[in-house]
Parts: C-alpha cells; structure tokens; sequence
C-alpha cells in the first residue's frame, strides 16, 4: 500500500509540474476532460494517497546505529 500511494503522489506531483510550469494536464490530457469521472477518480485517489502518506510525517523513524565503531 505505501508503494502505490507513493506512485500515486509522484504521479500527482509530475502532474501539477506540468500545470505550474507549462500549463499542461496530463491527466486531463490522456483520459478526457477534467470532469471525465475517469479523471476525477484519479484525481481523487491522489489526495488520499496524500492523506495516507501523512502518517510518513509522524511515524517511527529509525535510529543510527550507535554501536562503538571508534
């Protein structure tokens, strides 16, 4: 599951990329107008996998090992 919200964000992100810098939606583009429901499916799995991910914010983070290596 993180692997497929971390694509779905990516995906998202090189998307609004190319809105920002070029003014081109791929989404748009490949599957029909904005109000397709194919693309508001799209773009609405994006956002939850944007809310899904938040928990990579707050989660465990692994620590360093600190073994004596010195």
């Amino acid at each position: 599951m993180d692997q497929l919200a971390l694509f779905l964000i990516i995906a998202g992100a090189l998307n609004w990329g190319l809105v920002g810098f070029f003014q081109y939606d791929l989404i748009s583009t490949l599957f029909g107008e904005t109000e397709s429901i194919v693309c508001r499916i799209l773009y609405t799995l994006v956002g939850l996998a944007g809310v899904y991910s938040i928990k990579f914010l707050f989660g465990r983070r692994e620590q360093p090992d600190t073994e004596n290596g010195s």
